[in-house]
C-alpha cells in the first residue's frame, strides 16, 4: 500500500477502497462521475462576492472579513488548503483587526462542492478558532455535507498529486 498523503487518520477499510480506485486507474473518473463541473469562481473579486455571499447566508452577526483572495503561496502539501488570519494593525491610538482568508490556487480549477467547502471552512474560524466539536457543527450548518466534501477534497488532491492532469 502506497502513502496517501491527504487521507492519513482513516480507516484501514477506506484506505484499502481507495487503493483500489488507484490501482484500476478509475479514481479520476469516480471523482469525475461524482463532481463534473467547475465551478466559475476564478477571480478574487468573484472569490470575495462567493465568500461574502456564504457569510451573509449563516453567519450575518461575525466579524467582518476583510480580503479573500486566492494565494498561490499556500502550499497543499503542508496541509493547508486555505488560511484564515487576522491582522493587527496600531492606527493612531487604536488596534484594529482584520480578517483575511486565503485560498490555495489549486482550487480555481476544483469542483464548486470542494472550493464551497474550504470557504466554508474558513469562515468557521469567525466564530470558532479550533478544530473542536462546536467548529465542525458549524461547518455542517452551513454545508450538510461538509465531512464528505472533506473526504472527497482530499481524494481529488491525492488524483492531483498523481497525475499530470486534473
Amino acid at each position: 500500500m502506497t502513502t496517501l498523503t491527504y487521507l492519513q487518520g482513516y480507516p484501514a477499510s477506506l484506505l484499502a477502497q481507495v487503493e483500489a480506485l488507484i490501482a484500476a486507474n478509475r479514481l479520476g473518473a469516480v471523482l469525475k462521475q461524482r463532481y463534473p463541473d467547475r465551478h466559475v469562481v476564478t477571480s478574487d473579486k468573484a472569490l470575495w462576492q462567493y465568500t461574502l455571499q456564504l457569510k451573509n447566508q449563516f453567519l450575518r452577526s461575525a466579524p467582518p472579513v476583510n480580503k479573500v483572495a486566492f494565494d498561490s503561496k499556500i502550499h497543499v502539501m503542508k496541509h493547508a488548503l486555505g488560511l484564515h488570519t487576522a491582522v493587527s494593525r496600531v492606527q493612531g491610538s487604536k488596534l484594529k483587526a482584520k480578517a483575511e482568508i486565503r485560498i490555495a490556487t489549486v482550487f480555481r480549477d476544483a469542483p464548486e462542492a470542494f472550493l464551497r467547502m474550504i470557504v466554508v471552512h474558513e469562515l468557521a474560524h469567525l466564530k470558532e478558532k479550533d478544530h473542536n466539536k462546536a467548529f465542525y457543527q458549524l461547518c455542517c450548518h452551513m454545508e450538510p455535507q461538509y465531512h464528505q466534501l472533506e473526504f472527497d477534497t482530499r481524494l481529488w488532491l491525492t488524483h492531483l498529486a498523481r497525475s499530470a492532469t486534473p
